[in-house]
């Protein structure tokens, strides 16, 4: 979340959340898109057009902006903390002001070179295209947003007279001046409660009854967008008196994708681990974390327990993947070569129990993957359940070098000491 937004909100971690990177059912988009589906629902979004080379740079700040001494330049990556990160090229910050005729020279620095956050990570990601946005005389700046929240049971509003850059310390700082409005998701968005969202604002000029109409048409973008997450920061005013969002942070459920097929084909791959996307297309769940061992597993449970068992024995899981209950052989596949891809694996723990997942089905899948991708690390094995024997048989008699579990204790203390030689 841009701003770690989940500091706002009351929550607790586990202590495998400590550890692991969780699992985000949501689908991100960029920032120019977001502020393209603010503006369908009429909420004030600055002029601004997203281009992917010099080319377009030249001509959309000809035709779009001809009259502008000053254009914004923002690059478009799915992290945030933007304006005070650094591209590995040695260019300062992702959100450039700057005079008309240097907004071809910063756009270029921008493209195709990675920016690093204090959101994405040391690897960074890639500026595949830049935000040219109409620089707005903003005389004040606030924070918005619209989160689901588990204590109220439903859609939670965030409202602070302050915004800008890193609303987390202000809230460790400041706790009074953020403002929490629940909204009962049966009733709606009242008037009443678009107005204490608006006074959690406190804009200085602009017009209270217009100011309400946005929040208002803000809680509807939420709601019929499916939206997990919609933060402005910073929504603003400008000399003229109306209320901006000068920013656009949305999320977006992806149990909704059946119903928000516009939305999902917004989808931005270069910007996910490519892992994760090879996965999706096989129909795999997995999420790519930082560790040695590379699990295979059959159940969302059993994938847990594995990687709890695996950090028990001083080991670190290098992924979740889960093979679910009804993989074919082409599926096993698929999963070895996401495993072998990873440079970090040192070891690739399979536990499998056989319920409706068959074990001469996983055996097969293994043996054949072997032939696919030339295996480089000791595989583990742990087989229980049905048709246990002949996927045994499979394996011994495939001629492959295996390390065999008899449980998943075994399994983890195995696989641990594997990827350790």
């Amino acid at each position: 979340m841009r701003g770690s937004l989940g500091k706002l909100v009351a929550g607790s971690l586990s202590l495998a959340g400590r550890w692991q990177k969780q699992q985000l059912r949501r689908l991100n988009v960029h920032e120019y898109q977001g502020a393209e589906l603010m503006s369908k629902y009429g909420i004030n979004v600055p002029k601004g057009v997203a281009v992917s080379s010099v080319e377009e740079v030249k001509e959309t700040v000809r035709s779009v902006f001809p009259n502008e001494k000053e254009i914004v330049v923002k690059s478009q990556i799915l992290a945030g903390g933007r304006g005070l990160g650094t591209f590995k090229s040695g260019l300062q910050g992702g959100v450039h002001i700057v005079k008309t005729e240097e907004v071809a020279d910063i756009a270029g620095k921008m493209l195709g070179q990675i920016l690093v956050t204090k959101q994405t990570g040391p690897q960074g990601k890639i500026v595949s295209k830049v935000y040219l946005c109409q620089k707005l005389s903003l005389v004040n700046e606030m924070y918005f947003a619209i989160t689901l929240d588990r204590k109220t049971a439903g859609p939670l509003i965030i409202a602070c007279r302050k915004g800008g850059t890193s609303i987390e310390d202000l809230a460790e700082k400041f706790p009074d001046m953020i403002i929490k409005v629940p909204i009962d998701v049966f009733k709606g968005i009242t008037d009443e409660d678009a107005a204490k969202v608006v006074d959690g604002l406190a804009p200085k000029g602009a017009d209270r009854s217009a100011s309400i109409e946005q929040v208002k048409k803000l809680y509807q973008l939420f709601c019929e967008s499916d939206c997990t997450l919609l933060e402005i920061n910073p929504i603003a005013e400008t000399s003229d008196n109306q209320l901006v969002a000068a920013d656009a942070k949305l999320n977006f459920d992806d149990n909704a994708a059946f119903r928000q097929k516009e939305i999902f084909a917004l989808r931005d791959p270069s910007q996910e681990d490519p892992r994760e996307v090879d996965a999706a297309k096989a129909d795999l769940n997995y999420i790519g974390l930082d560790g040695e061992i590379g699990c295979m597993v059959n159940g969302a449970g059993l994938a847990m327990a594995t990687m709890d068992i695996i950090k028990l024995h001083g080991g670190t899981p290098a992924n979740f993947l889960d093979v679910g209950g009804n993989a074919s052989e082409s599926q096993v596949v698929e999963a070895f070569k996401i495993l072998t891809s990873d440079d970090k694996v040192k070891a690739i723990l399979v536990n499998i129990f056989g319920g409706i997942m068959k074990c001469d089905v996983i055996a097969s899948g293994i043996v054949n993957a072997a032939k696919q991708v030339a295996l480089k690390v000791p595989v583990v094995v742990r087989l229980e359940g049905t048709n246990v024997d002949q996927g045994k048989r499979i394996l011994k008699e495939s001629g492959m070098t295996l390390i065999t579990a008899e449980d998943l204790d075994d399994a983890a203390e195995k696989a641990v000491k594997a990827a350790a030689h």
